[in-house]
């Protein structure tokens, strides 16, 4: 099955979707690959529930309540969805792009915006855990009520494990933050947040043990090579995520540590091949849903020239339609 489309973005969450509505804006045909089943990325997939503060005119907003208006937005482009299907070969050309999906579909598009955050992830495993998963042991909590009244234990010292043991800690009867070191990854504000909150947490500790039959009952934590017995109903291992770009490797466009490069236009080695949001890499780069925002109208803009070299980098202002 062969499609064409005017812009193809791949990667469908906040800072893809934003690029949908935007290509749509400019008049373009839009087309969105996914290797996820559902769109919003890894909100939708890890934190659904967390709190966003960055993003600009909502002092907070709920993962899930902004790709619900992202994914409103982005219809006004009507985008044709290839969602759980992953791009695996890209072929640029003088007239386009071609992008092969894993099921054999091919989209011809006049331009690609690679949108794709950290690309493929799998949480880190958390090795005493090994068999638990689904037993008591979860990598990411896209739902606070089934934590209510448990002992939870959360093994990790970035944003993830300090989130939800902040947000975990008003509905789960205690919050046990196990972390093996005494500094943290995390935002400074979050971690003082749950240092004043009913949540414990333990440092230079390791979980060695989870407990119990068909379910996790307690957990051994080590520290300084004496292990104690913890009551335990819920482990979450917050221990990051191994990232892989996949074939986007493949494509011949220049990748630095994981991430594409990518110049003020968002454009990369590639004539009509853009990035945006988390996956790019230049001088000065912030990792923020909102810099993604800009980022996705810098490329759908130039990528807009780079099909049509007589039209315009700026249209103009969205709010100037008669």
């Amino acid at each position: 099955m062969t499609t064409t489309t005017d812009v193809l973005i791949i990667g469908a969450g906040p800072t893809g979707l934003y690029a949908a509505y935007y290509a749509g804006f400019r008049g373009h045909r839009v087309a969105l690959v996914d290797s996820l089943p559902e769109l919003g990325g890894q909100i939708t997939a890890m934190y659904p529930e967390k709190q966003i503060l960055d993003v600009a005119g909502f002092p907070s907003v709920k993962g899930r309540d902004l790709v619900e208006g992202l994914v409103a937005q982005a219809a006004t482009a009507k985008p044709d969805y290839f969602l759980d299907r992953t791009a695996r070969d890209l072929v640029e050309d003088a007239d386009g792009v071609t992008v092969t999906l894993d099921d054999g579909t091919e989209i011809r598009a006049g331009a690609v915006i690679i949108t794709a955050g950290i690309g493929k992830f799998s949480p880190r495993p958390l090795p005493a855990g090994e068999g638990w998963l689904g037993r008591g042991l979860e990598f990411f909590v896209p739902s606070f009520a089934p934590y209510a009244g448990k002992d939870v234990v959360i093994v990790g010292g970035g944003d993830s494990a300090f989130d939800w043991a902040l947000h975990l800690e008003p509905v789960a009867a205690s919050v046990t933050l196990v972390h093996r070191r005494d500094a943290f990854r995390a935002h400074e504000r979050t971690v003082e947040e749950v240092k004043a909150s009913r949540a414990r947490i333990i440092t230079k500790a390791e979980v060695t043990a989870l407990n119990g039959g068909e379910h996790v009952e307690s957990v051994d934590i080590t520290v300084d090579g004496e292990t104690t017995t913890h009551p335990c109903q819920a482990v979450v291992a917050a221990l990051g995520f191994i990232a892989d770009l996949g074939p986007i490797q493949q494509w011949g466009i220049e990748v630095e540590k994981r991430h594409i490069v990518v110049d003020t236009t968002m454009r990369t080695n590639l004539s009509r091949v853009f990035a945006a949001g988390d996956i790019t890499e230049y001088p000065g780069k912030v990792r923020l849903i909102a810099v993604g925002f800009g980022e996705a109208a810098t490329a759908v803009n130039n990528a807009t020239v780079a099909i049509d070299p007589t039209a315009k980098v700026f249209p103009g202002h969205s709010s100037e339609g008669s």
